[in-house]
């Protein structure tokens, strides 16, 4: 057997990988129907954990306090701002009562470590239902807490919603960051649904109080500059525990990184904690991404050689009408229908943009936040 006939069989198998996957993503999530919940008014705490965001703190606050809930309280965390972070929450604090400060000061051990701001924070807050978001984030609704909240439940104390990022016209780096914020939205909501959460992201998450106490919070990576949602996300959600909530109204939209430089230095932080997720996570993202490029590169040579050509052609136009598919009907979910145009492309730089990051990260640490 030559070698290209074997790098022809080899394609093959990682073609029926893809194909599964993709499979699994457009069946799961992009053809699924959210799930409304019950709606109930439960006390919530929301926790927004700030560093040097004065600015945006000033423009987003308002959104979250004007919220269409009955019983709700806003934890706001200083994180050691050298800013006037501190000044423009106590200025918010003096005309809403039902914010609670927490000034967190750098202290040796810690210093640098969102998590153990976020720790003082989550203890501070009166009440055991938790949503999380950031202080560059605003809601896309005044029903985004009813969204949220109504999908605890006895069984279920988390729930992972949907960030998305600001649509900023004629900017290929805007199409470049939502598609990679998209594509890792239907990966993590295909799995939560096949019954394997495996992440959430903290622009809009939740979870219980307890929750967080019982697992004893960040403790076990706690040494990891990111990871605050995550990784907690990784050690404590399951099938029977976990929610999903994917509406429009609950979706929270945050500022993307304008510069190539700035968004190349935000991957490297969140994919550092990949290496720290369950076995059984590493190896089912490793093989997916794996398959990806594998399959991509060996269609190019395959088709140079000329080798097979009509069965490989026909395999990798199969393949891109199930990824129009599946990028089509969750962009749609996900109000993201400007990018289903450019799929194959942004799906190839993607590929690329992964692996130099990786790469990067082998070599040197990334920065930790701020």
């Amino acid at each position: 057997m030559t070698i290209i006939s074997i790098l022809f069989y080899l394609f093959l198998v990682i073609a029926c990988i893809q194909l599964a996957y993709y499979s699994i993503f457009l069946s799961f999530f992009g053809l699924s129907k959210p799930k409304k919940g019950k709606a109930y008014n439960i006390p919530v705490s929301v926790i927004i954990c700030a560093k040097n965001e004065a600015e945006n703190l000033t423009q987003n606050l308002p959104k979250i306090l004007e919220q269409d809930y009955k019983s709700f309280e806003v934890v706001l965390i200083n994180d050691s701002s050298s800013d006037d972070t501190l000044e423009v929450m106590e200025s918010f604090a003096e005309k809403h009562r039902n914010i609670k400060l927490v000034d967190v000061k750098s202290i040796e051990p810690f210093w640098g470590n969102k998590k153990y701001a976020l720790t003082l924070g989550i203890k501070a807050a009166k009440h055991d239902f938790l949503i999380f978001t950031d202080a560059d984030c605003t809601p896309n609704s005044n029903q985004w807490i009813t969204h949220m909240a109504r999908h605890f439940s006895k069984k279920k104390s988390i729930v992972l919603g949907y960030g998305a990022y600001k649509k900023i016209k004629y900017s290929l780096l805007n199409k470049l960051i939502r598609f990679e914020t998209l594509f890792s939205a239907f990966q993590y909501f295909s799995y939560a649904k096949v019954g394997n959460p495996y992440m959430g992201v903290g622009r809009n998450l939740a979870y219980r109080k307890a929750q967080f106490f019982t697992s004893n919070g960040f403790i076990n990576h706690m040494s990891t500059r990111s990871g605050d949602d995550d990784l907690f996300i990784n050690e404590n959600a399951t099938k029977g525990n976990t929610a999903l909530c994917y509406s429009p109204e609950s979706f929270t939209v945050s500022e993307p990184k304008k510069t190539f430089k700035s968004w190349w230095i935000q991957k490297r932080r969140h994919v550092s904690t990949a290496h720290e997720y369950k076995h059984l996570d590493q190896f089912l993202l490793g093989l997916f991404y794996v398959s990806q490029i594998s399959f991509y590169t060996l269609a190019v040579i395959l088709l140079i050689a000329g080798f097979q050509w009509k069965i490989v052609l026909g395999i990798l136009i199969l393949r891109i009408i199930i990824l129009y598919l599946t990028v089509g009907y969750s962009a749609k979910k996900l109000n993201e229908k400007d990018l289903i145009l450019l799929t194959p492309l942004l799906e190839i730089f993607l590929i690329i943009f992964q692996l130099a990051i990786f790469s990067a990260n082998i070599v040197s640490k990334p920065k930790h936040w701020k």
